[in-house]
């Protein structure tokens, strides 16, 4: 069997312990791995009368040649956001300019195909969050085997517990936090720490609760500015050391507002978000006078190597996705459910959108983290 793996979307920490993981469950079985590079877009890129296209795209994999991969975070096969079914037209590869005929965009999923049967390839395993899977989804329903392994540092891929990367993110936002409350102290100040997150605030939410920050603005709920400057100002003030802390998700939005986007929409309909934090840095300076300092972890929180729980569920994702391969397997998501490793269909992936569960786990009048219940919550509490 020869078993094609891809990383698409953002990078997270445990994407080439993942791969070497499929690689060596399989490799002393006789069969084989291709490592597609920069995601879907190794696909779409592909010429299959062009060697050279071949070799820039298509990269044979063994034990020999993942031994070291997984010391290191990101991914060594590299990512990209491309999704061969919508092809923008400066996005076309010159061999396939005839084909693209009209404004765009362009679905070359049958080229994707052909790419994938030239290659005698008989399952794909693709490493992603939401976008990437739901383009397996697309490949899966045309007939192409699929076993599909969650990743993304938000935790909001519906069907699992449990994203690979979101540990390691949440680790290093409460660590980026720890160390500038000596900065924030010092000058006694307001910091606001935007974090990674569109649609969920899962990510602002838990580093919040381990971290012990004042406030967290969360994706799920509109924040009114006055309010929150208010409630700042009121934990400087009790503050031994005369400063406040707060959260935002990138995807927060003030009462009455919309995200803060920037650029054109990719191919799977998403436009640049970042910098919410700094603009309610600056609403706040207005409002209450105090000095702020407005920190962007953003792409520190996926950068660098996994954390153990990471490392674990990435190992344990790619030998379970090797072995649904092995037995003809298709359609299906490793997951995590209930602390339990399961297999879920792939389908799940596009039956809901994963959000906080506001209820349950948050403090909308007061903007913080509030667990109701911890009996019978998942480890991470979504």
């Amino acid at each position: 069997m020869r078993i094609g793996i891809l990383t698409g979307g953002g990078d997270v920490p445990g994407l080439n312990a993942c791969i070497k993981a499929v690689v060596n469950r399989v490799d002393d079985l006789g069969h084989e791995v291709i490592g597609i590079r920069r995601g879907w877009g190794g696909l779409l890129n592909t010429n299959p009368e062009d060697p050279a296209s071949i070799a820039d795209n298509m990269l044979p994999l063994n034990r020999a040649r993942v031994r070291t991969v997984d010391r290191t975070g990101g991914t060594f096969l590299h990512t990209s956001r491309t999704n061969p079914g919508r092809v923008r037209p400066s996005e076309v590869p010159d061999f396939l300019a005839d084909r693209a005929v009209g404004d765009g965009p362009f679905d070359f999923t049958d080229h994707a195909m052909r790419v994938v049967e030239s290659q005698g390839i008989d399952v794909m395993i693709p490493i992603g969050g939401d976008d990437t899977l739901s383009y397996g989804l697309r490949l899966h329903e045309e007939g192409i085997p699929v076993i599909a392994v969650p990743k993304t540092m938000d935790n909001d891929v519906h069907g699992t517990d449990y994203c690979i990367g979101f540990s390691t993110a949440v680790t290093r936002g409460v660590q980026f936090i720890h160390n500038l409350r000596t900065s924030t102290g010092s000058h006694e100040r307001i910091a606001v720490v935007e974090l990674f997150g569109r649609y969920s605030g899962q990510t602002s939410l838990v580093t919040a609760y381990l971290a012990g920050v004042d406030r967290s603005v969360i994706s799920e709920v509109p924040f009114d500015i006055n309010h929150l400057a208010e409630l700042l100002v009121r934990d400087k003030a009790t503050n031994p050391s005369n400063y406040a802390m707060m959260t935002i998700s990138e995807g927060a939005t003030v009462e009455g507002g919309e995200m803060h986007l920037t650029g054109e929409a990719d191919a799977y309909g998403h436009r640049k978000l970042g910098g919410v934090g700094q603009m309610t840095g600056e609403m706040l300076k207005e409002i209450t006078g105090e000095k702020i300092i407005y920190q962007q972890v953003a792409y520190l929180m996926r950068s660098g190597s996994p954390d153990s729980l990471d490392l674990m569920v990435a190992t344990n994702y790619a030998v379970m996705a090797a072995d649904l391969a092995l037995e003809g397997a298709s359609g299906r998501m490793v997951a995590l459910r209930s602390g339990t490793y399961t297999a879920v269909p792939i389908s799940v992936t596009n039956e809901g959108v994963k959000r906080v569960d506001v209820d349950e786990l948050y403090d909308a009048e007061n903007y913080r983290p509030k667990l109701r219940h911890v009996t019978g919550k998942p480890m991470f509490l979504y």
